[in-house]
């Protein structure tokens, strides 16, 4: 076999491979192989084993490159499934106030949270959208991300979508990161629907949902199902009517109550349920039933300030696959790092550290649809991988600068 890409001199290769997603006690398994080689060729991997096995079997083009890991481990690159990456505005504010004692329900009821960010983003052209995003993206990478999902819904009308979603498009035709786009019409009730809400229900439904779905610029469809926001009813409404149109299906629910999201969830046999901090065993044994994700995201319990993480222990052992995700957002999801959140899940979750990788990698990319060319490092797949200047482990040394490099589709995207 011939390659134009080889990472060699490794001490440990995660390969994370093999059918996704990983539940129960494969969840476990990231798939260690000591001392191993991963090669490509045009950004897709041709093999992976033996620095033994590759000298006798592969061989390099002339002009291919080889990358020295130094010892240090690799891992497939992290695939973060659930961002709000595009807005504009700034409510770093909120976290000085959240620090000194507000809840979220305080800072909202004060003009704060998502309907600041809907004032900015609403405001911003196209262009300003853009480059604060491609900002953000920036930094995701260099965390190790190589695969994201990214939300509208701070727009709220369907011209302020439909500009995001086109931000969305153009920024992933150029940027290293592979970026699944998401409508997120029912993220709020925008101020001017407030006393009328069901109007804005049906707009999302029949303006919103077939504008976007006519310029093909979402993958998938999101409502935030919560107490005060959208009903259980409600999401049910929304979600069919994106399905009909051709979207995939994801939805937050039980984040800050039990507000019927992961029955939702379930009965629509969603790929992806998000939050999850108060689903109970029943709601497990629901989303288990019908093969639903739990995208879990311990960043943004950290800086919401929650006092409880979600039960990612109780998911496992009830059989739902758990992956993970950063919430890049303007008002929680201050981190652009899935070490970070693999390190919270660790240590506010219970989980091992090959759950949190197998979390961050091969369970992220099934729920995104992308376990077929994302989250796993096997011949076929994308040449996306983590380089680390140590132990795989290092990755949950929050601040210690564990990555050497970032390679995407077989490149060198990133090096330290």
């Amino acid at each position: 076999m011939l390659a134009d890409f080889i990472i060699r001199n490794t001490s440990e290769v995660l390969t994370c491979e093999g059918p996704a997603p990983r539940i129960g006690r494969r969840q476990a398994d990231a798939g260690s192989r000591a001392r191993a080689v991963v090669a490509a060729r045009d950004g897709i991997i041709v093999f992976v084993g033996s620095d033994e096995d590759w000298r006798r079997d592969g061989a390099l083009t002339e002009a291919a490159v080889v990358v020295d890991a130094h010892g240090g481990a690799v891992v497939p690159g992290f695939v973060d499934p659930h961002t709000h990456v595009i807005f504009a505005g700034d409510r770093r504010d909120e976290l000085r106030r959240r620090l000194a004692g507000a809840s979220y329900a305080d800072i909202a009821s004060t003009g704060g949270g998502i309907v600041s960010s809907v004032a900015a983003t609403r405001a911003a052209t196209e262009v300003e959208l853009a480059d604060v995003t491609r900002a953000r993206l920036d930094e995701m990478l260099r965390c190790g991300t190589t695969t994201c999902e990214a939300k509208s819904g701070y727009g709220l009308t369907t011209a302020d979508e439909i500009k995001m979603l086109r931000v969305l498009r153009t920024i992933a035709a150029d940027h290293a990161i592979d970026v699944a786009p998401t409508f997120m019409g029912a993220h709020d009730v925008p101020l001017e629907y407030r006393d009328r809400r069901r109007a804005y229900v049906d707009l999302v439904i029949a303006d919103m949902i077939p504008a976007v779905a006519r310029e093909q610029l979402a993958e998938w469809c999101d409502v935030f199902c919560e107490t005060g926001v959208f009903t259980p009813g409600e999401s049910r409404e929304i979600l069919l009517a994106a399905r009909e149109a051709g979207l995939k299906l994801r939805i937050h629910a039980d984040e800050l109550g039990r507000s019927g999201g992961s029955r939702v969830a379930a009965d629509l046999r969603v790929r992806s349920a998000d939050h999850l901090i108060f689903v109970d065993e029943a709601g497990a044994d629901g989303l288990a039933a019908a093969g639903v994700v739990a995208t879990l995201l311990p960043i943004a319990s950290f800086y919401l300030k929650l006092g409880r993480a979600a039960p990612a222990r109780m998911l496992i052992d009830r059989g739902v696959a758990v992956a993970l995700a950063t919430d890049v957002n303007p008002g929680g999801g201050f981190s652009p790092s899935m070490p970070f959140a693999m390190a919270l899940a660790c240590f506010t979750m219970g989980l091992t550290f090959e759950e949190a990788l197998v979390g961050a990698t091969i369970n992220a990319a099934f729920a995104l649809d992308r376990q077929d060319r994302a989250g796993s490092l096997e011949p076929g797949k994308l040449m996306d991988a983590v380089i680390l200047g140590g132990p795989a482990v290092d990755l949950i040394r929050v601040g210690a600068e564990p990555i050497r490099a970032v390679v995407k589709r077989g490149r060198v995207r990133h090096a330290r």
